[in-house]
């Protein structure tokens, strides 16, 4: 059953992102780099409930 999660920067703590997971195959929480455009670099990325 795939899911629909919110990513949220580490450093500004802004929900930047949006996605889909496998809740079947991950089962942890998503840690991913991505743009964060109000820091203006690359951020660690981690998602929320």
């Amino acid at each position: 059953m795939r899911v629909k999660v919110l990513m949220q920067c580490t450093e500004c703590k802004r929900r930047n992102y949006s996605t889909m997971k496998n809740k079947k195959n991950t089962t942890g929480r998503i840690e991913l780099n991505k743009y964060c455009p109000f820091d203006k670099k690359h951020t660690l990325h981690k998602e929320t409930k």
